[in-house]
């Protein structure tokens, strides 16, 4: 039985228009907080993804997979690698549109083995905007930017207001997030 794919975005969008603010093209993305597990430094299983803003409303990360991210022997978990992709597109939909958003789905699919060692090179894009709703979808290739599709992913992100992070954040951890923008003299913002 031949499956139809679900077309994306699943309903009207309109396109994503870039915030005034975002990085440009070429600009190397930071790390938007020291103990997130996908970009931040501090937690040394942490997938320590690097990411820059691309052309059209997109953003290339890298992960480079090692022995604290395996499942099966040599190779990726499966949950890990979704864990990329959501950082990835997160980073793409935080990064270009400026707008306090959190992860509504997630779909992956995953399609040839990605093993330790080996670096993921995720390339995420704006698919579009309906109210609330971002839609956002991601390819990646192994080894390389024109290496062979490894897995793919789309989300629906859903742009919430600050209070959703100050009512359902642990306290110590927000402290020390406005604390470390505060040493930066940057605003109180869940985006960089």
């Amino acid at each position: 039985m031949n499956k139809i794919a679900q077309p994306w975005p699943p309903v009207d969008t309109e396109p994503a228009v870039p915030h005034e603010k975002a990085p440009q093209p070429g600009s190397e993305l930071g790390v938007h907080y020291a103990e997130c597990f996908g970009c931040g430094d501090e937690l040394d299983a942490g997938l320590h993804m690097r990411s820059t803003v691309g052309e059209e409303l997109t953003v290339r990360s890298r992960f480079t997979v090692t022995s604290a991210h395996q499942g099966a022997p040599g190779l990726a978990h499966g949950g890990l690698l979704a864990c990329a992709f959501d950082e990835a597109l997160g980073s793409a939909v935080g990064n270009l549109l400026r707008k306090p958003a959190v992860t509504g789905k997630l779909e992956t699919d995953f399609r040839r083995p990605v093993p330790v060692g080996s670096t993921l090179y995720i390339t995420a894009k704006l698919d579009g905007v309906a109210g609330r709703k971002i839609y956002a979808s991601a390819d990646g290739r192994l080894d390389a930017e024109d290496g062979p599709i490894a897995v793919r992913a789309r989300a629906l992100f859903v742009i919430v207001g600050f209070e959703h992070f100050t009512e359902h954040g642990h306290p110590d951890a927000l402290e020390r997030f406005a604390a470390a923008r505060r040493a930066e003299k940057k605003d109180w913002d869940i985006n960089p």
